[in-house]
């Protein structure tokens, strides 16, 4: 009789929605589909090294489609950034690799951004089966169009600027809204047109404090109330300022315009996922556990042209994703009275 396959998955980086809506399907498609044996490893990467995990069957992944978070538990333990401790301590990857052997595991699958894909990749170049899936609410996961938890967020991040329209009319302010994102826009990008943002700083377009003041005084003295500001955190700024509230500031202080700022911060991570991020997870779970029945291993399951694509994993570690600039829907965005603050 064919020995029975055995995986293991594990949910590494920060927690965003739509993780267990992947892990359920691997989980479910590796089982029902594949006959496979499938085990979770808890906190991520630190599980690993700790032999810590659970059996996991239908039952289990069963219910935690709409959950947020993961039901694995998380962690940012990165086990290539020391190799040894001391010279008569094994590193973190031999130990990896004794308990995946331990195990007798036929194949990891490793949900997260872009550390975790390096990791990945890493792991795979000693020699062990690795598939990675893209989580990200930044959606800045190399050779992917689409992360999940990426939709998620923006609808978080746009209902809270839809909000804010309401404040900053009835007292005709100026409201800075901070979105994540620390080397990529897309997230502010997305949620700053979708919620009607006036202004939009996001870390691949250099801004200049002056167009900004410049803009904005220019709205007021069209009779235009109030303006809305979406800022990525990851903007140029003093290092000991938060992104919102320098450039909240920059305006109380070299114009006569009265402004306010918001960080939404990690509640754009949390709740239940989108119903869009519930198919795309799904999505990407069921062909990696596919990709494993295949045996074809060391790669990323990608999203390209609304398919799901087998990626090397040596393609994807170690870039980022950013927003091009000649992306045209900055140029629709423009040519609705959109700034960017460069021009």
């Amino acid at each position: 009789m064919k020995r029975k396959k055995k995986i293991a998955l594990l949910t590494a980086g920060g927690d965003c929605p739509g993780l267990n809506a992947a892990l359920r399907g691997v989980g479910k498609a590796a089982i029902l589909e594949y006959g496979m044996e499938v085990i979770g490893i808890r906190d991520g990467f630190s599980g690993l090294i700790n032999m810590d995990f659970l059996q996991l069957n239908e039952e289990k992944l069963s219910g935690i489609l709409t959950k947020g978070g993961t039901i694995l538990g998380t962690s940012r333990e990165k086990p290539f950034k020391e190799s040894k401790y001391h010279d008569f301590i094994k590193s973190k990857p031999e130990i990896i690799q004794e308990n995946y052997d331990k195990l007798g595991l036929d194949c990891i699958v490793c949900l997260g951004g872009n550390g975790t894909q390096k990791t990945a990749d890493k792991l795979s170049a000693l020699g062990l089966n690795v598939i990675g899936l893209p989580k990200t609410i930044d959606n800045d996961v190399w050779a992917t169009d689409l992360s999940f938890g990426f939709d998620s967020a923006l609808n978080i991040a746009t209902e809270a600027i839809d909000r804010i329209h309401t404040t900053a009319n009835s007292h005709r302010r100026i409201m800075v809204v901070e979105i994540m994102g620390h080397n990529a826009g897309w997230l502010t990008l997305y949620s700053g047109i979708a919620g009607g943002g006036d202004l939009i700083l996001i870390p691949e377009i250099p801004y200049n404090e002056k167009t900004i003041i410049s803009y904005l005084e220019d709205r007021a003295e069209k009779g235009k109330p109030y303006s809305i500001v979406v800022v990525a955190e990851g903007i140029k700024k003093p290092e000991n300022k938060k992104a919102a509230t320098y450039i909240a500031e920059l305006i109380n202080k070299t114009s006569d315009l009265e402004a306010r700022e918001t960080i939404l911060g990690y509640i754009q991570r949390g709740g239940s996922p989108s119903p869009a991020d519930r198919v795309l997870a799904t999505r990407l779970g069921a062909a990696a556990a596919e990709s494993i029945s295949d045996g074809h291993f060391g790669i990323m399951v990608a999203i390209q042209n609304n398919n799901t694509v087998r990626v090397p994993l040596k393609d994807v570690a170690g870039k980022l994703k950013t927003v091009p600039s000649d992306m045209l829907l900055l140029e629709r965005a423009r040519q609705i009275g959109t700034s960017f603050g460069d021009c």
